[in-house]
């Protein structure tokens, strides 16, 4: 049974349900067809300089009330500040579910939830050796394609299985901890964005509220609304207007993105929050998964969420930086 998992209820909390997993098989070598984005380098140079970050917005109209949220709007973005970073490089795209895979088989690492639910897991090889009865049980209980599986034969549903997994190479890797994002970025030669790095990536240095501007449009993003989208999640770089200043794509929307920092309060904060501390990571980005509030609050590029850094969610994936000498 498919379990989706979504990190910001009424309350801003982030929810996680702890499963024990049934592991088809390894992931090994197979002919599965590769994504569209794949490539290991595809990286946007950041300028060196100051930027704004931050904001001094405050809930003037009352959404946190008028919403149930917990957390309250905006006061752990104060103080709007400049910060001056030194030139660095950011991955274009969200991190894929292709290239998380070549991660996993290399290494050896557990893979994320899901694929061990809806079939990407699955080895060509061995769906090959399978016999009909067993790929149509696996068509069902897996896949779960919308076809009558009892009349299928074994060439038509390795077809779809192998169509089916080509379009989850190109979704963004979800269902991935803090430790299993930046083990990712360590293993390819790169490291998870700071927050600061993260922000002036995502609104460049004339403090937008959006990667594309400071006006809400739900058509330039993924907000995890749209039909067209299983889970709500979108392929990475599907939204073209969805860039920030620099080029880099779906920094509001489609999934949440981990960071380096911890949720710690900015310098000159007076907001207090239990979270504050080295327990909890900060995620930026707002998510696309089922449940959300297609809220403007969340996708702006100085919202600020936190999660703890064992969690695995089912709309929290990543993309990673490096310095300019690596």
């Amino acid at each position: 049974m498919k379990k989706d998992i979504s990190m910001y209820s009424t309350k801003c909390r982030i929810i996680f349900i702890g499963i024990t997993l049934l592991v088809l098989s390894a992931c090994e070598s197979s002919t599965i067809p590769q994504p569209i984005v794949n490539a290991v380098d595809d990286g946007v140079l950041i300028p060196a300089g100051t930027f704004r970050m931050g904001s001094d917005r405050v809930d003037t109209s009352g959404k946190q009330e008028e919403y149930g949220l917990v957390k309250p709007l905006f006061l752990d973005e104060h103080p709007a500040h400049h910060v001056k970073l030194p030139a660095f490089y950011i991955d274009r795209y969200e991190v894929s579910n292709a290239q998380y895979k070549k991660f996993v088989r290399a290494t050896g690492r557990a893979e994320p939830f899901p694929w061990t639910q809806n079939g990407f897991n699955l080895v060509e090889s061995r769906l090959l050796a399978s016999d009909q009865e067993t790929l149509r049980w696996i068509a069902t209980e897996y896949f779960k394609f919308d076809i009558d599986t009892r009349i299928t034969n074994k060439k038509r549903l390795l077809q779809l299985m192998r169509e089916d997994q080509a379009i989850k190479n190109r979704l963004p890797v979800t269902s991935v901890s803090w430790y299993d994002a930046s083990a990712y970025c360590q293993w390819a030669g790169k490291r998870l964005p700071s927050e600061a790095e993260w922000e002036k990536a995502a609104r460049g240095e004339d403090g937008r509220e959006f990667p594309w501007g400071n006006e809400w449009d739900t058509s330039k993003t993924n907000v995890g609304d749209d039909a067209d989208w299983e889970g709500g999640i979108a392929p990475v770089g599907s939204y073209e207007n969805n860039q920030s200043p620099y080029g880099v794509y779906d920094m509001a929307g489609n999934v949440w993105e981990w960071t380096a920092d911890w949720y710690q309060p900015y310098a000159n904060n007076d907001y207090t929050s239990m979270d504050f501390g080295e327990t909890q990571k900060v995620i930026r980005g707002g998510g696309g998964g089922v449940g959300h509030y297609s809220l403007s609050f969340f996708f702006r590029s100085a919202m600020r969420g936190n999660a703890s850094p064992e969690i695995q969610s089912g709309d929290v994936g990543f993309r990673c930086a490096w310095d300019v000498a690596r």
